[in-house]
């Protein structure tokens, strides 16, 4: 069976090269966004719209997480090329 996630996997690595992948970072706007709700959900909460939104970005955080490890996996995969 396979999963969503392995659906998403197929597919970034469908267009993307594992060097791309490894080379992809968020904006720098998306991480600050990021940092600022967590830092508010740890003083103060979040309002729901704003849970939902830091649920969706560690989701999305995770995944990206995976599709790099599956780029190092791929990497290593390859033929070393000696000279």
């Amino acid at each position: 069976m396979t999963t969503i996630h392995q659906e998403v996997g197929d597919f970034i690595f469908s267009t993307l090269t594992p060097e791309q992948m490894l080379a992809y970072k968020p904006s720098a706007e998306a991480q600050e966004r990021l940092e600022e709700l967590i830092a508010r959900d740890k003083r103060d909460g979040l309002l729901p719209g704003e849970r939902g939104e830091l649920d969706r970005m560690i989701e999305s955080t995770r995944l990206l997480v995976m599709a790099k490890a599956e780029a190092m996996v791929k990497l290593n995969e390859r033929p070393s090329k000696t000279a």
